[in-house]
């Protein structure tokens, strides 16, 4: 059985609207309201996306930490315990899904805890992506399915990889993801939507557009003329500062 969630969960013609824009777009947007700084909010370069071709994810983020470095037999014991858990806590939260996974090992990434079967898993627990500060693997395989993933890099193995613990804030490069962030994300990069403006935030990137675009237009002219496009992109900070 399915829990409320603790935040606004968008209605399914709203997430289709949010799918309709690229994640800087999106970036650009929620600059427009002014709730953080410009340089926090999104995932560094150095968690990228590896599955290019498979353009936007968005979804709701379901959280846990893995280890993949060899352990006792207990603690391997321990993550064998609380999967099942950790499964019915992806099933039961608001979808769409992102499954966020932080890796635990210094360094991160020594095995993979996504691959093709663990994304079919959790495509029918509802997921549409995983993110990790870790190494997946299997990547044709799991492009196949429809499923994106983000990460330091691929990985061979899996290793040793359990779980530790589940539905708790974790960091993905240094940003903290909380369970039930939204999160955004392509080709170049994952965005937290901040849930407070999340439903602002499509009309928002249809007013970005509008205002880039006569300056736009006048870059893609033939008779480029440099004074015109200054004057235009003074007027297009004026209106993205309104």
């Amino acid at each position: 059985m399915s829990h409320p969630a603790p935040y606004q969960v968008l209605s399914d013609s709203q997430l289709e609207a949010l799918r309709r824009y690229d994640t800087p777009t999106v970036s650009n947007a929620i600059e427009l309201f002014k709730i953080r700084p410009r340089h926090l909010g999104y995932l560094p370069h150095t968690i990228r996306c590896l599955l290019p071709n498979q353009g936007v994810m968005l979804g709701y983020a379901v959280t846990a930490q893995t280890r993949a470095l060899p352990a006792h037999e207990g603690e391997i014991a321990k993550g064998e315990d609380i999967l099942g858990d950790y499964f019915r806590y992806v099933a039961a939260m608001p979808g769409p899904k992102v499954a966020v996974g932080e890796d635990l090992d210094i360094p991160a990434g020594v095995g993979a805890q996504f691959g093709e079967v663990t994304a079919l898993i959790h495509k029918k627990l509802g997921c549409v992506g995983h993110v990790t500060s870790g190494c997946p693997r299997d990547l044709d395989e799991v492009a196949a399915i429809g499923f994106h993933l983000f990460g330091l890099n691929p990985c061979v193995s899996h290793a040793y990889v359990r779980l530790v613990d589940y539905g708790k804030p974790v960091r993905i490069g240094g940003v903290e993801i909380r369970p039930g962030d939204l999160l955004h994300g392509d080709k170049h990069g994952v965005c937290i939507i901040p849930h407070e403006i999340a439903d602002k935030i499509a009309d928002a990137c249809a007013k970005i557009q509008a205002i880039e675009k006569p300056a736009l237009d006048l870059c893609r002219k033939e008779n480029f003329d440099l004074e015109e496009y200054i004057a235009a992109r003074k007027v297009m900070k004026s209106q993205a500062s309104e």
